[in-house]
């Protein structure tokens, strides 16, 4: 491809804004390390909200929906939409109690909610496993996609491809920190939003396609249209459906849809002014990510299967793309480079906005990790904030290194979805447990983290037949949940006084903590006023409609687009009936003090 001046100058100039934003904060971001990693705790829940759905709005997500859509259909995005479920729980029961906590990062949880030695070796080792390698690999699997982008689009070399999306993300994020993340992520979703729905009119357009109409109704498309899997078929209900939604969603840890949230979500919630505001941004993200983002990439995705059939068309279109990276993926920068000059142009700097919102996220993070829970924790705890603000800053840089190397060996962006999903597999339970039910303890996080690690590396390497990924996933969520399990019982709880104080912080709701809390009346440490019942079945209630209605607002545009007006109108009654019914339940969720 060949792209005009007025491209690159609406690329050029999207660089400049960007790191303008992030030498505008600078100054502020520098002050504490506290400012650098959680902007001063006085974020919106509008802001918020957006960042986070432009942290998921990776330049990998719509190349790993193009490679579902082309090899399962439409509903094999149940892969990944059935982390909704996980999603409202985070909303409407975690958002709260992460930031009543008050703590820096996530990790500092464990010495919150754990005690003793298990409990720092818990956090500084998790520090460095999901700060720097887990981390490491997330932002490979962005870089992968940079690359093959850049190959596309712009006829780069992966090297000069990870060279130059990099330079400028790692210079903003250091300089500006988690407030310059939150304020460009703000900028580069408008910019990538815009630039996916243009480019979804225009491919429907192409001559190749002739029409939304023709679309659907080719013959390479027609049979993957349907939002359900074919429920006659258990090789496709099985893995697509029946076990993201009955098992994967509360079992497995991935980055942004974590059970009982965590990660750069966490850090979010964290950050904002107070409770409401930090469940408002979480819902706002939940909205925006599974039922408003998906269709433009959808839409793309199908009419690949009428521009690019297979792998070999793709093959043939770009000769001087390596073999080894053609894949389904890569037919979403393939059918972007069809795009006309100036178009083109906004959507490069759109997916380069994508690139940059995840990666600049993931490094903050990362590095808030390695400064707070690893080397302020463990290695200098008397750091000056100067001190700890240049050691993220450095991280970062590290952090960055490592990605991209580490991209250049990787082939396609679901081969990383699934390894991360098969690493985190059994894991997921404790996270929601371990806010409600007192008997859980470092030993059973730390024997989750090793036997799902394990089980993952069996199946990766030592295994001589292949064996199909929900076998897998479903074989490691077993494994790992009976050993934590087992070992929970055969070790002894936390201290007693940290867990009296971290009730007495969070105030969770008090059904699995009555060993605890009766202790604790008797020696005098609580009162019976000091226990509150909490409104967990509300909760639950509002979570099941939130779901209801984020999913009904994901099938009623599918149908609007398909021309199913009877399906249409259906689920757009649910949509609104699930409103309706969401905010009678918030009005009582926060018209008092949320406990």
């Amino acid at each position: 491809m060949i792209l005009s001046t007025l491209d690159w100058s609406i690329i050029f100039a999207f660089f400049i804004l960007s790191l303008a934003i992030g030498i505008g904060v600078a100054r502020k971001s520098g002050k504490n390390y506290s400012e650098f990693f959680l902007s001063g705790r006085g974020m919106p829940w509008w802001l918020l909200g957006i960042s986070m759905v432009a942290t998921t709005f990776s330049a990998d997500t719509p190349n790993l929906v193009t490679d579902i859509v082309r090899n399962s259909g439409v509903a094999g995005n149940w892969v990944w939409w059935a982390f909704l479920l996980t999603g409202m729980l985070t909303v409407f029961v975690y958002a709260k109690l992460w930031r009543r906590s008050g703590i820096m990062t996530d990790l500092e949880f464990y010495e919150l909610r754990y005690s003793g030695k298990p409990a720092a070796f818990l956090r500084g080792f998790r520090a460095i496993y999901l700060g720097v390698f887990f981390n490491v690999m997330i932002m490979a699997t962005v870089s992968l996609a940079a690359i093959k982008i850049g190959g596309v689009m712009l006829g780069l070399s992966p090297i000069q491809t990870v060279l130059i999306a990099s330079i400028v993300t790692v210079l903003y994020t250091s300089l500006g920190g988690l407030r310059g993340v939150i304020w460009t992520d703000f900028f580069q979703f408008l910019l990538a939003m815009a630039g996916m729905v243009f480019a979804a009119v225009y491919v429907v357009g192409l001559p190749q396609i002739g029409g939304l109409d023709n679309l659907l109704a080719h013959p390479n498309v027609s049979g993957k249209l349907n939002l359900l899997p074919d429920f006659s078929d258990p090789k496709q209900l099985i893995p697509l459906f029946v076990l993201p939604l009955a098992v994967q969603w509360w079992s497995v840890w991935y980055p942004g849809a974590e059970p009982g949230g965590g990660g750069y979500i966490a850090q979010r919630m964290l950050s904002a002014k107070d409770e409401k505001n930090a469940v408002t941004a979480t819902l706002v993200f939940n909205v925006a990510h599974y039922a408003l983002r998906p269709w433009p990439w959808i839409i793309i995705a199908l009419a690949s299967l009428v521009v690019f059939p297979d792998l070999d068309s793709l093959r043939t279109a770009f000769p001087n793309i390596d073999s080894n990276v053609v894949r389904d993926d890569l037919a979403f920068p393939a059918m972007l480079s069809l795009l006309p000059s100036g178009l083109i142009g906004l959507l490069v700097a759109a997916l380069i906005a994508a690139f940059m919102s995840t990666i600049s996220t993931h490094l903050n993070w990362g590095s808030s990790y390695i400064v707070n829970d690893f080397y302020k924790r463990f290695v200098k705890p008397e750091a000056s904030d100067k001190e700890l603000v240049n050691i993220g800053r450095l991280s970062t840089v590290i952090l960055m290194i490592l990605a991209g190397g580490l991209a250049l060996a990787l082939q396609n962006a679901l081969q990383a979805f699934n390894i991360l999903l098969q690493i985190g597999a059994g894991t997921g339970l404790i996270f929601i447990l371990r806010w409600f039910w007192w008997r859980i303890n470092a030993f059973s996080e730390i024997t989750a983290m090793i036997v799902s690690f394990a089980v993952a590396l069996f199946f990766e390497f030592g295994v001589s037949e292949p064996l199909s990924d929900h076998f897998k996933l479903l074989a490691g969520i077993g494994i790992t949940t009976v050993s934590w399990v087992v070992v929970t019982f055969l070790t002894r709880p936390a201290d007693h006084q940290t867990l009296v104080n971290f009730y007495r912080l969070i105030k969770p709701a008090p059904g699995g903590w009555k060993p605890v809390l009766n202790q604790a009346k008797q020696q005098g440490e609580l009162q019976e006023a000091d226990i509150v019942p909490g409104k967990l079945p509300l909760e639950i209630a509002a979570m099941v409609a939130g779901c209801f209605l984020v999913y009904s607002l994901l099938f009623s545009m599918g149908f609007w687009i398909y021309g199913a007006i009877s399906s249409a109108l259906i689920a757009t009654a649910v949509a609104a009936a699930s409103t309706l019914i969401l905010i009678r339940l918030w009005s009582m969720l926060h018209g008092a003090r949320a406990v």
